[in-house]
């Protein structure tokens, strides 16, 4: 049998706070427009895939952005270039185009930009950034609305 690691405070450990961020804080983020619902077929099966995500508007266009890394939704999202975002109670479909260089940079100088100067140092979000800095882990996607 498989033992889970000690955790030096189990009321900190990650599956609390996954826990905690998906049944209290995710709905209160969603209700006030902070965070979208990402639906992206499976690049394999196509079974759709539902992701909890933060998008960003950057001189007048919508993006989405990874901060763990290549992860599955954005393997995904980059083989599928569609998908739909349910975002304030509303449902819409979009294609992605994964941008690169400047475009990148400003996206991700943005996002860092509104996550404020006063969780810098304790934000999980900008100290994954510190762990990857290098803008290529952190596959970006410009969102444009079909339909």
């Amino acid at each position: 049998m498989d033992e889970q690691p000690e955790v030096a405070n189990p009321a900190l450990s990650p599956t609390r706070a996954v826990a905690f961020i998906r049944r209290v804080a995710g709905p209160m983020w969603r209700r006030v427009g902070l965070t979208a619902i990402l639906e992206v077929p499976d690049r394999r099966t196509g079974v759709l895939h539902h992701v909890t995500l933060s998008p960003i508007k950057v001189d007048g266009s919508l993006y989405v952005l990874t901060f763990g890394g290549v992860t599955e939704w954005a393997r995904n999202l980059r083989a599928a270039a569609r998908g739909k975002l349910r975002r304030k109670g509303r449902t819409q479909a979009f294609t992605a185009i994964e941008v690169d260089g400047d475009e990148r940079d400003r996206v991700i100088a943005a996002y860092l930009a509104r996550l404020g100067p006063i969780s810098r140092d304790r934000d999980p979000i900008k100290k994954d950034f510190n762990r990857r800095p290098a803008p290529v882990d952190h596959p970006t996607f410009r969102i444009e609305q079909t339909g």
